[in-house]
């Protein structure tokens, strides 16, 4: 789990998903059996799902937001963002039970809405309904980008009530991809403006693996061991905001370093220490120095996309002309 704010992103919370052995195996038997043609009735009977000892991965990220609110209940948080794999009726509907805060998914194309007294799908109604509008748009802060957007509010079947439906596609796309969101009273813009953000998540894992994966050294196996990799790695990347050069240019609201740069610069600046302990003299001064100036030419420091500092974050809250058009819904 990734906390965004106005200047850092910073994880706060990881859980490790476990599929039960027995599902897993009547997958495979079910699968095979399905696809050499044995009727429905002599496969295999699905075992009965043991979620206390493995919770799905939506229990887990609730599991997590749950956690977080409780260790820090000073901090308000202004939206939930997920991936396709959280826009089902029983996340949105415990997260907005629990929390009364905007959360926002994706949808796929085939989700059925209902208009006019019928269902079809969502693909359908774009088709029938709408054309698209082009506008530019704020991407994660950054330079606007132009997209097609239109949107609804439409009653989804799967959710069993009204939802925010945003189509978009971005510049040089050929379909759409469909958001869902569950306060009405946020603009379409600002909620496709928003979704944008959790790319971040992609670019903290991205950095991890390439710059701060500890996983591979661990020598305990299982989950205890991953567990120790992963709080050497989130430690690793707490560190790294408190660089002095991060620090100086968080504080003052300008675009951050990417951990990769701030890595390099670190194990230079290591080599050159160690050699300055070893070597003393007023001759290898000189020499040092030198070498100082080259790993600063060498060695670029880079702006980082993964935080927000130096960025707008775009309006995250609910629109005041909308709350009249909720209380008619």
């Amino acid at each position: 789990m990734l906390l965004i704010t106005e200047k850092v992103t910073i994880p706060v919370g990881f859980g490790f998903y476990e599929p039960q052995p027995e599902m897993s195996s009547w997958r495979k038997i079910y699968s095979t059996q399905k696809k050499n043609g044995v009727p429905k009735h002599q496969r295999a009977e699905k075992p009965t799902p043991n979620y206390e000892k493995y919770p799905t991965k939506s229990q887990i990220a609730l599991n997590l937001l749950g956690e977080f609110t409780q260790s820090f209940p000073q901090i308000k948080i202004q939206c939930i963002l997920a991936d396709a794999l959280y826009g089902s009726s029983k996340f949105f509907c415990k997260a907005c039970a629990q929390w009364g805060i905007q959360v926002i998914s994706q949808v796929r194309h085939n989700q059925k809405i209902k208009t006019r007294g019928k269902f079809i799908t969502i693909e359908e109604y774009f088709k029938r309904y709408s054309y698209g509008t082009c506008r530019e748009m704020a991407i994660r802060g950054t330079a606007n980008q132009l997209v097609t957007l239109d949107g609804a509010r439409l009653h989804l079947k799967a959710h069993g009530c009204k939802r925010s439906i945003v189509a978009i596609k971005y510049e040089g796309e050929e379909h759409y991809r469909y958001l869902v969101a569950s306060d009405l009273t946020w603009r379409l813009t600002d909620i496709a403006s928003a979704y944008t953000l959790r790319w971040l998540a992609e670019v903290f894992i991205q950095d991890w693996k390439g710059y701060e994966g500890w996983c591979q050294l661990a020598k305990q196996q299982g989950d205890e061991g991953s567990r120790q990799g992963l709080i050497l790695s989130l430690l690793s990347d707490h560190c790294l905001l408190l660089h002095p050069q991060q620090k100086a240019l968080v504080d003052n609201k300008l675009p951050a370093l990417t951990v990769g740069s701030l890595r390099d610069l670190e194990r230079i600046n290591a080599v050159i220490e160690s050699i300055q302990s070893l070597v003393s003299s007023d001759k290898a001064n000189p020499l040092i120095h030198s070498i100082s100036e080259k790993v600063a030419e060498v060695i670029h420091l880079r702006q980082s996309a993964k935080h927000m500092s130096g960025r707008d974050l775009g309006k995250l809250g609910p629109s005041e002309s909308l709350k009249y058009q909720k209380s008619a819904a």
